[in-house]
């Protein structure tokens, strides 16, 4: 017998929690300067209870083609990765309309 899901009360593989947790993160996406001038892309806004943030972290890395880590709850990219996280975001099913660039 499969487990039941708390939140929306059905099998875990049928689960749908996360997909309606994307739907609602508001996101933010800005870059800082760090150390020697470099670049850092920070991703902040996403729920950690939600969302598996090293998992997306993962992603993110391998799809930019670029290192980083998860501090305090943000993801941070190495490089000006702006635009490209968050065309990642949307096709991996975040609200276009949620994600905010600047």
């Amino acid at each position: 017998m499969s487990e039941i899901c708390s939140v929306c009360g059905l099998p875990k593989e049928l689960c749908v929690c996360e997909e309606i947790a994307m739907k609602e993160q508001q996101i933010r996406i800005y870059t800082t300067r760090r150390r020697f001038g470099k670049l850092m892309t920070i991703i902040e806004g996403i729920n950690r209870k939600d969302i598996d943030l090293k998992d997306l972290a993962g992603q993110l890395k391998t799809k930019c083609a670029c290192g980083g880590t998860v501090k305090g709850g943000r993801i941070e990219l190495q490089g000006d990765q702006k635009r490209r996280a968050s065309d990642i975001l949307v096709k991996m099913g975040y609200s276009e309309n949620m994600i905010d660039v600047k």
